[in-house]
């Protein structure tokens, strides 16, 4: 016979049920918080559930999946759908085979602990393509067949995107060595043929026969002068030089001269308290001439290009990968063939063309002056629709600078010019006699600190000296313009380069110097350099 419990034991033990009891419960409470955080945590990560059962071909999705895929369960008829649904609703038709070769190697697998993790494009609800990772699981049966697959999938497509932007930099500076190399020697030939150009015309009378030749050479050395521009924007060192100016100045003028003589017109639809930019004029009137010469030719029986300026003031919600703030908007529209989804994300890449004579240089010279200023670039297309580029640009507050007139100003002085190219010296001490100053030249910096350090002994000092930036194998601007200022503080340097990989010609009173002349330039380029050098306005 059993031994009757004393009531101290009774007592004891209901503690003890009690306890397990709140244990439990503790348990219980634990367990729906672990599982909220874990909903949290999906959600957070935007991470999509989804379950296939494998013998009767059907998808079970969670409410986060098909937030994934931009619709939800309603808009879609439930929560399941057969596989061939599946692929027809959101799977990009160049990656059905590759879902399809996973899914078959999952359920084929012998191995329990199977596991894989893939990347493929996909199809939201409004037709436009985006990026998914899929990491997903196997469960086996008692005979070692597989019954079920399931995992979760997290939106990457913002993330591609971030490594386009990188990889496209990436090859952009690549190009820029070789580019900013031959811009640098090619803009030195420009400068001897545009300045003796000049100087020839100034020497002939206007009815002459040789005058309109020599303009006729002005002009193709004009249009070599944008060519070394454009590949001066793939250099490292292609840094804009900025002035502020009219927007709407700048649109107009570049969209209509890439239309002389074509089918197509524009029609502009500009703000009146447009707001300024800080630009460099001639890469911005690249840009716009790229855009409109692509849109006209999307159109090849003419057509309205229609163009659009107007202030926006940018924050992160809009999602762009540029800083908040007061931005101008630009946006091209043509009506014209359209570029198919596949290729937009490559548009902007060197060399990349769907045009039988194209270079692919345009949009991929646009892309990198659009970054170099700051600002962001997007496109909207559909095939037989047509295309519209938006162009951000960062607004300044600084007032514009008002226009000079087009004409020589000469003056007086004494002016040291420093370059490695003989042609180049004699040239530029052409112009400066024709614009009324002495002049003498050097080489390079090492003769150039010499020439200084006499001129101050014979007291004879220079008004200003001329340095160019780069020098093979010798002492250029920015490191003679140190000495040269130790010798004679009061001496105005101008800096003068066809290209550099330093930003010294945007930055050049960081570097001691009173003014900058980027190359080519001819004698009124010259002149007003040095008249706004020399009066210190």
């Amino acid at each position: 016979m059993a031994k009757k419990p004393t009531y101290e034991e009774l007592e004891k033990r209901i503690r003890e049920l009690e306890e397990n009891e709140s244990e439990y419960k503790r348990a219980e409470d634990e367990q729906k918080k672990l599982q909220a955080q874990l909903a949290n945590a999906v959600e957070m990560a935007h991470l999509g559930h989804w379950e296939y059962d494998v013998s009767n071909d059907i998808f079970t999705f969670n409410d986060n999946f098909y937030k994934i895929f931009r619709t939800t369960a309603d808009e879609v008829g439930g929560y399941s759908m057969k596989t061939d649904e599946y692929a027809k609703r959101f799977l990009d038709p160049d990656d059905v085979h590759l879902v399809e070769e996973e899914t078959r190697k999952a359920i084929e697998t012998t191995d329990r602990n199977y596991t894989r993790q893939i990347e493929h494009k996909i199809c939201y609800a409004d037709g436009t393509v985006g990026h998914i990772t899929v990491r997903f699981f196997i469960e086996k049966d008692a005979d070692g067949r597989t019954v079920k697959t399931y995992g979760v999938n997290q939106d990457i497509t913002e993330r591609k995107r971030m490594e386009e932007d990188l990889i496209r930099a990436e090859k952009l500076e690549s190009i820029g060595k070789l580019a900013g190399g031959i811009a640098h020697d090619f803009n030195n030939i420009l400068t001897t043929i545009l300045g003796n150009v000049y100087l020839a015309r100034m020497q002939v009378k206007p009815e002459d026969e040789i005058f309109d030749l020599l303009n006729e050479a002005e002009m193709a050395s004009r249009r070599a002068e944008t060519l070394t521009k454009q590949l001066l924007t793939f250099a490292k060192g292609g840094v804009p030089i900025k002035e502020t100016t009219s927007m709407e100045d700048i649109i107009k003028e570049a969209s209509l001269f890439v239309l002389r003589g074509s089918k197509s017109s524009c029609e502009f639809s500009i703000a009146e308290d447009l707001w300024p930019a800080e630009v460099d004029v001639g890469q911005i009137s690249h840009v716009i001439n790229n855009i409109v010469i692509n849109a006209n030719q999307a159109m090849p029986s003419g057509g309205i290009i229609g163009i659009e300026a107007d202030n926006q003031v940018m924050d992160d919600k809009q999602g762009f990968p540029i800083e908040q703030g007061r931005y101008i908007r630009i946006s091209i529209t043509d009506h014209g063939v359209g570029i198919a989804e596949k290729h937009l994300l490559d548009i902007f890449d060197p060399y990349f063309t769907t045009k039988r004579e194209g270079s692919g240089l345009g949009l991929a010279t646009t892309y990198s002056i659009i970054k170099k200023h700051d600002g962001h670039i997007t496109v909207d297309s559909q095939l037989g629709v047509g295309t519209t580029f938006h162009i951000y640009l960062p607004a300044s507050d600084k007032a514009m600078r008002e226009k000079g007139e087009d004409r020589i100003i000469k003056g007086q002085g004494r002016i040291l010019v420093m370059d490695d190219q003989p042609s180049l010296r004699k040239i530029i001490g052409k112009m400066l006699e024709e614009l009324g100053y002495e002049s003498e030249v050097s080489k390079d910096g090492d003769e150039a600190i010499r020439i200084v350090e006499e001129a101050q002994k014979n007291e004879r000092p220079f008004d200003a000296v001329i340095l160019d930036l780069t020098i093979p194998g010798g002492m250029g601007g920015k490191e003679a313009i140190k000495r040269i200022l130790d010798i004679d503080p009061g001496l105005k340097a101008i800096v003068s380069s066809g290209y550099s990989d330093a930003p010294v010609l945007s930055n050049f009173q960081e570097y001691g110097f009173r003014g900058m002349i980027p190359k080519p330039f001819e004698s009124r380029s010259l002149g007003r350099v040095l008249h706004e050098v020399l009066k210190g306005e």
